[in-house]
C-alpha cells in the first residue's frame, strides 16, 4: 500500500475526532458571562484534548515521513493507535461535564496512557519493518520523552483516584513536554537527503 493512503486515512480520522470533540461544546442558555461559567470545565477539557490530538497528529505526520514502505503490521498498529485516539471525544466530554471528578479523570488518563502505548507500538512496528537502518530509530534513539510521558500518565491515573485535579495537572504537564517542538525526525531527514 502507498503510505500516502495510510496518512490520508489517519488525517481523516483525526479531523473527525476533533470535529466530534468541538460538537460536544454546547451553547449556554442565557446571554451573560455568568452563563458561560458552568461550561468552563467542558471547554478546558476540550482545549487539553485538542492539544493532545494536535500533538499526536504532528508527531504521526513526522513519523510517517521516515516510512519507506507500508506493511500489514504497520497498518494494524496504526489502526490500534487510531482506535485509542478515537476515544478522546468520549473521555473529554465525560471529564469536562463531571468537573474532572475521580473516575472520569482516571478514565481520561487511561485513554491518554493507552494512546501513548499504541503510538509506541506503532513507532516500534515501523522501526522493525524498516530494519537496521531505520531513520525513525536513529531519530528517536531511546525515546526518553515518550517513555517518561507514559510513566507520568500512569502515575497520574493512580493519583486521580484521590486527587483528580492533581492528576489533571500531570496530564497538562505531559502535554507541555510535547508542546516544545521535537526536531529529531526533521534533523535525521535533513541529514539523510
Amino acid at each position: 500500500m502507498n503510505k500516502g493512503r495510510a496518512e490520508a486515512f489517519s488525517d481523516g480520522v483525526i479531523a473527525i475526532i476533533i470535529t466530534i470533540m468541538v460538537l460536544e461544546l454546547k451553547v449556554p442558555h442565557g446571554n451573560s458571562l455568568n452563563d458561560l461559567l458552568p461550561l468552563l470545565p467542558v471547554f478546558l477539557s476540550y482545549v487539553l484534548s485538542f492539544i493532545y490530538v494536535g500533538i499526536y497528529w504532528n508527531n504521526h505526520h513526522h513519523m510517517f515521513q521516515t516510512v519507506k514502505k507500508i506493511s500489514a503490521s504497520i497498518l494494524w498498529a496504526n489502526l490500534y493507535f487510531l482506535f485509542w485516539l478515537s476515544l478522546f471525544p468520549f473521555v473529554t466530554a465525560w471529564a469536562g461535564e463531571n468537573h474532572f471528578s475521580s473516575f472520569p479523570t482516571m478514565l481520561y488518563g487511561i485513554v491518554l496512557f493507552m494512546t501513548g502505548l499504541a503510538y509506541w507500538i506503532l513507532q516500534n512496528t515501523i522501526i522493525k519493518s524498516e530494519g537496521d537502518g531505520s531513520l525513525l530509530k536513529i531519530a528517536v534513539g531511546n525515546d526518553f520523552k515518550g517513555k517518561i510521558s507514559n510513566v507520568l500518565n500512569g502515575v497520574a491515573i493512580l493519583i486521580s483516584y484521590w486527587l483528580p485535579l492533581f492528576g489533571l495537572a500531570i496530564y497538562i504537564g505531559v502535554a507541555f513536554i510535547w508542546l516544545i517542538p521535537d526536531k529529531r525526525i526533521e534533523e535525521v531527514l535533513t541529514t539523510k537527503q
